[in-house]
């Protein structure tokens, strides 16, 4: 391919009550930045048909793992064509938030968990009936409790090619459900590296034939559901766990506000059975999983570090939690 690359601008539709990805490819000569681009917003629900013009404003590029070189990943923000964010535009808030609490250094890891589905059914199960129940299925082996692994490995490894800082990966609770960890790193970098992780995990699927869903509550019953438990720390909190503990307060105080900003959903995930509390409870303890907010066993032994707000839902939009994380508390602890 001479004197060209391919760019693939990426997305967050306005379907609700969760957004989607969308993405389309651009031609740009090499050398060049990727420019603005419009897109037809009566079509996503972001625009009415008879002023359908929206703008793609790139703010995220990486290298395209899946085309390989000199194409890239365009992660772009929605501008209404006065360039004003777009209603839909949820990175432009968090941007602010982070902007005013700067001073916190405020650090993000997010644990996002999904589950693959081959058609109607998770990947692997029975055409009838269910698999055995969840015991051996969490950071399994073998190929009777583990279903899915070469689409994971694939991923992961189209993650750390495209430059994101992915963490980790495991087999978790539920048959084919996993999950793979981004971070630590800033608000805004965290929520941007996790979208493009969502867009590779998703194109990577789709060469298999199979779907990559981030419902809540996949599979009714005795099953575990999924979320995105977010990890995160302030400059003092890695300093002293009493700061830890007036993080975990904070968030108590706001907890109606951050429930109903943690994806769709979430009172069937949250109700107090397989690891979580309830959505109409908060509490947070030292290695309790079955608290809002976890303090890791390892920070009240190390008398500082970071806590996890186990509450949002695998569907969550990570500029929303980090939004409403940094606001709550750098708004109660010391900066």
């Amino acid at each position: 391919m001479s004197g060209v690359y391919k760019a693939e601008y990426i997305w967050m539709d306005g379907a609700e009550p969760t957004q989607k990805l969308r993405s389309k490819t651009k031609i740009v000569p090499l050398g060049h930045e990727p420019p603005l681009w419009g897109f037809d917003g009566s079509s996503t629900n972001q625009a009415e048909g008879h002023a359908s013009d929206c703008v793609l404003k790139p703010v995220f590029q990486c290298h395209d793992p899946v085309r390989g070189a000199p194409n890239k990943l365009i992660l772009c923000e929605v501008m209404n064509i006065d360039m004003t964010p777009h209603r839909t535009n949820t990175r432009a808030k968090l941007v602010e938030v982070a902007k005013q609490y700067t001073g916190h250094e405020m650090w993000f890891g997010i644990e996002q968990e999904y589950t693959f589905f081959d058609g109607i059914k998770p990947l692997g199960w029975p055409d009838n009936g269910f698999p055995a129940p969840q015991f051996g299925y969490y950071c399994g082996v073998g190929a009777d409790e583990v279903f899915g692994r070469d689409i994971v490995e694939e991923h992961l490894d189209k993650c750390i090619d495209a430059g994101l800082k992915i963490a980790g990966i495991n087999a978790e609770v539920m048959p084919a459900q996993w999950e793979f960890q981004i971070g630590p790193m800033g608000p805004v970098e965290a929520s941007d590296h996790l979208w493009m992780a969502r867009f590779l995990l998703y194109r990577v699927a789709e060469d298999y034939g199979v779907s990559a869903t981030l419902n809540p509550k996949p599979v009714k019953g005795d099953w575990n559901g999924a979320g995105a438990h977010c990890n995160f720390s302030s400059k003092q909190m890695r300093e002293s766990i009493d700061v830890c503990i007036a993080a975990a307060k904070a968030l108590g105080e706001r907890h109606e506000l951050h429930i109903e900003n943690y994806g769709d959903g979430i009172e069937e995930r949250l109700t107090g059975k397989h690891e979580t509390c309830s959505y109409r409870q908060y509490k947070y303890g030292v290695s309790d999983r079955g608290a809002s907010v976890r303090i890791p066993w390892q920070v009240a032994q190390d008398g500082k570090g970071y806590i996890e707000d186990r509450r949002p839902c695998a569907n969550v939009d990570p500029y929303v939690v980090c939004r409403l994380i940094t606001e709550t508390v750098c708004s109660r602890i010391p900066g």
